[in-house]
């Protein structure tokens, strides 16, 4: 069991103030993931020119957030600034003391997080002649998607990136970002928890592995908003203001059915309604 926060933005200018407030939303979100994974924490930014900026180390979150490194990189957020992960650990598979068994993880272009466990990692490894950092099983989802799809999710149709990711046993909700095109978010929900919430002044999109964090940020706004179970999921800051909490496309993911799913009919609306998890 790990944690989860992000927050996806709509580059623009904001006002200081703003801008303090998306920091310590996003800390407290953190930190109110602690409870999933006390044995590292992390965070990593993306910014319009894909620039990245990670942190990450074998600490609680409550004490990654006063280190120096954590303030600089959530110091740094500004008008170009798309994408913030973050991520609590609760390892599985790979000690925490090696910074390349925790998250955020990296391969090639992609920044990623991943609550949730692979049980064939090894064997796609060895089957598949990746390149491995660490022995973390989490790994191999952002190697597969690297060397398997040749493009920015952006430019992939979706059946495309679910039928990669078919190949996973296990159960997982992954973000990932890709600096080729940094205003993407890709989400995949498979039997573990992921809520959003979609704050129309900030032009910010709030995820937790915690709904119970949105609500008591948010109040009672927050209505379930959780993203189905067993799909997966394509966002773009760009268009936030337009979309807020609806993704531009949805795929079901397990098992392998269905037809992408365009929601711009669904542009009016800004939440998704589900049951709660």
């Amino acid at each position: 069991m790990c944690g989860i926060a992000a927050i996806l933005l709509q580059p623009q200018e904001r006002p200081a103030s703003v801008w303090q407030e998306i920091r310590q939303c996003f800390t407290e979100n953190l930190l109110f993931n602690e409870e999933r994974g006390k044995e590292a924490a992390g965070i990593g930014v993306l910014k319009r020119n894909g620039n990245v900026n990670i942190y990450k180390a074998p600490l609680p979150a409550r004490q990654l957030v006063e280190q120096p490194a954590y303030r600089q990189i959530i110091g740094s957020l500004d008008a170009q600034t798309t994408l913030i992960l973050g991520h609590t650990r609760h390892p599985t598979k790979g000690p925490p003391q090696n910074k390349n068994n925790n998250h955020p993880l990296r391969a090639g272009m992609l920044l990623g997080v991943h609550n949730g466990h692979i049980n064939n990692d090894d064997d796609l490894f060895a089957r598949r002649h990746y390149p491995r950092q660490g022995q973390v099983d989490s790994e191999i989802i952002f190697r597969l998607l690297w060397h398997d799809l040749s493009q920015p999710f952006a430019h992939i149709p979706l059946t495309t990136i679910r039928n990669s990711l078919q190949q996973l046993q296990g159960e997982f909700t992954i973000l990932v970002g890709d600096q080729r095109s940094p205003e993407s978010l890709l989400i995949v929900r498979h039997n573990k928890p992921l809520s959003l919430h979609y704050h129309p002044h900030w032009k910010a999109l709030i995820f937790s592995s915690r709904y119970i964090f949105l609500r008591k940020t948010f109040g009672p706004i927050v209505l379930y908003e959780t993203l189905p179970d067993n799909h997966l999921f394509f966002y773009n800051a760009l268009y936030l203001s337009q979309y807020g909490a609806v993704p531009i496309q949805s795929q079901p993911c397990w098992p392998k059915t269905g037809k992408t799913t365009n929601h711009r009919s669904l542009i009016d609306k800004n939440r998704v309604k589900v049951k709660k998890l």
